[in-house]
């Protein structure tokens, strides 16, 4: 039978304090880090392939100069004093500034609508109802219009909001309008309307995955302690869902400052947004002025999701 000090001089000794790790420990790390590059490796290949090099190309193409027939690969800041014409001078805005601003308001109220519907649905999908099967067909009825095309989608409001459209007819035969109303199809209401209605989903989605990770306990802790279900939601459950939050806001902020086709459609080619500038430009074959063009937008964009990110911290968060 071995004895108590026999049993503890058979114990490897742990390394002391400030003493490096054996060798065969590091070159584990080494090959382990190696192997986490490697399975990244196949990824990294395609983000590089399809998202940095045609952006570095879009970068380059925005300092060459065009001409009506031909574009030519020569250094030039034109393209950039263009975008910014006459914003110097005078105490008007410019065009840039205005189009800037008209699609900043469609981010806002887009931005708003879609957060206030994607986390009421979120929260009364996640905590009020109780049956994963049911959690499961109420989601995936969420996710239904990526069914179909977003130009089906925003074509079935034609019929609905036009002025012999399903709503004039019907509140004309309630009494309730003397004439069909005008602004409820190719108007601002109709842009951000389709909006709401194209990008909610990708607001709900990121609120529903974060607030299905809150733990449970934590809300029964709240209700205990003497909290109203009001503090509850605000001092816990909002807290807690912030990164899908932050996540949601930085998928419809960014979808709609880069939209044109829902621009066009509804607004019935009538209302300027920076997406349907470039989109223009491209048509006439400018193309330096829209990759000029293309580039302020990325970093006004990328302004957006710093200010988010200052907010909230994701990676802590995550």
């Amino acid at each position: 039978m071995t004895t108590a000090t026999e049993r503890a001089l058979a114990l490897p000794e742990a390394p002391a304090a400030g003493v490096p790790a054996a060798p065969g420990l590091a070159a584990a790390a080494r090959r382990q880090r190696r192997l986490a590059y490697l399975q990244a490796m196949p990824l990294g290949l395609v983000f590089a392939a399809f998202f940095v090099v045609p952006l570095l190309l879009t970068l380059v193409v925005s300092f060459w100069e065009y001409n009506e027939y031909e574009i030519i690969p020569a250094f030039t800041l034109q393209n950039y004093l263009d975008v910014f014409d006459g914003c110097a001078a005078g105490a008007d805005l410019c065009t840039t500034f205005r189009t800037y601003l008209s699609t900043l308001k469609f981010c806002l109220i887009g931005w708003a609508a879609t957060l206030t519907i994607g986390f009421t649905v979120a929260y009364f999908v996640a905590f009020h109802v109780r049956s994963a099967a049911m959690q499961t067909v109420l989601f995936l009825i969420c996710t239904i219009p990526f069914w179909t095309s977003n130009v089906i989608r925003m074509i079935a409001w034609i019929p609905l909001l036009g002025r012999n459209g399903l709503v004039n007819d019907a509140l004309m035969s309630l009494g309730l309008i003397r004439r069909p109303l005008d602004g409820l199809l190719y108007s601002d209401f109709s842009v951000v309307l389709a909006f709401i209605h194209l990008d909610t989903v990708f607001m709900i989605v990121p609120i529903f995955n974060s607030m299905m990770r809150i733990d449970r306990s934590l809300i029964e802790a709240a209700t205990d302690a003497g909290a109203t279900p009001w503090q509850t939601l605000w001092n816990v459950i909002v807290p807690l869902s912030k990164p899908g939050i932050a996540i949601g806001s930085i998928f419809v902020l960014t979808l709609i400052m880069g939209d044109f086709v829902t621009v066009g459609v509804m607004g019935g080619q009538q209302i300027a947004s920076v997406g349907k500038v470039i989109q223009v430009q491209m048509s006439y074959l400018q193309f330096p002025a829209a990759a000029a063009n293309a580039v302020v937008l990325l970093g006004a964009v990328l302004l957006l999701i710093v200010a988010l990110t200052r907010l909230i911290d994701l990676r802590r968060e995550l």
